[in-house]
């Protein structure tokens, strides 16, 4: 497996580009670091050209021009994994943190966050809120080596989702971090930024059919 030259950091759907930083800046891997951000979301200005969550996909696949790991948190993860399933030779690492993954959070315990968060942010776009996505079946194709960071005081991405994620990914490890919420990268940064620096080294080997 290649080393990443690039970390490439997605955040949520607030787009919030700080979210990620403060796990970034404890990073000692020499990669370099990219926050991209959501147009038209926090300090992102728009770009006429992105209109949907498809347009999102793309956003992240024209960065993924040398070897790459994903880092990403919540919706992020849902990208996260949809370009791993779309372009595997040119990411080398996954991070995903308390996302859904692309599996059917209802089914899960999970909180519904959608209503309450349009409410919250009404002149964000909708791209996130109105997204399907269902990647259950596609899920034991993305091979690339994954770490599953999870917080077990979360109800937007319980523990569950973690654990099936993990079932379902062939190169996956799930850490839960006690206490931890939907803001867990932001908060336990001391925690995180060496687990994703080991992974970054020692990623998780494929597991058995």
């Amino acid at each position: 497996m290649d080393r990443p030259t690039q970390l490439l950091f997605l955040p949520g759907a607030s787009g919030n580009t700080a979210h990620w930083r403060p796990v970034a800046e404890r990073l000692v891997h020499d990669a370099g670091r990219l926050h991209l951000g959501w147009p038209g979301f926090g300090e992102t200005p728009p770009d006429p050209s992105v209109r949907g969550f498809d347009d999102l996909l793309g956003l992240v696949l024209a960065r993924l021009d040398r070897p790459t790991a994903l880092i990403a948190q919540s919706m992020g993860g849902v990208l996260a994994l949809q370009a791993a399933l779309a372009a595997p030779g040119r990411i080398t690492h996954l991070v995903l943190a308390v996302t859904s993954g692309g599996l059917p959070m209802a089914e899960h315990g999970a909180e519904d966050w959608r209503e309450a968060f349009r409410l919250a942010h009404p002149r964000l776009p909708d791209w996130f809120t109105t997204a399907e996505v269902d990647l259950t079946d596609q899920l034991p194709s993305a091979a690339v080596p994954s770490l599953l960071l999870w917080g077990d005081a979360d109800p937007i991405s319980p523990v569950r989702v973690g654990e099936r994620l993990a079932s379902r990914l062939p190169a996956a490890q799930l850490v839960v971090i006690p206490g931890g919420t939907h803001d867990l990268a932001a908060e336990r940064a001391d925690v995180i930024a060496p687990l994703i620096d080991r992974h970054l080294s020692h990623p998780q080997p494929l597991k058995p059919p």
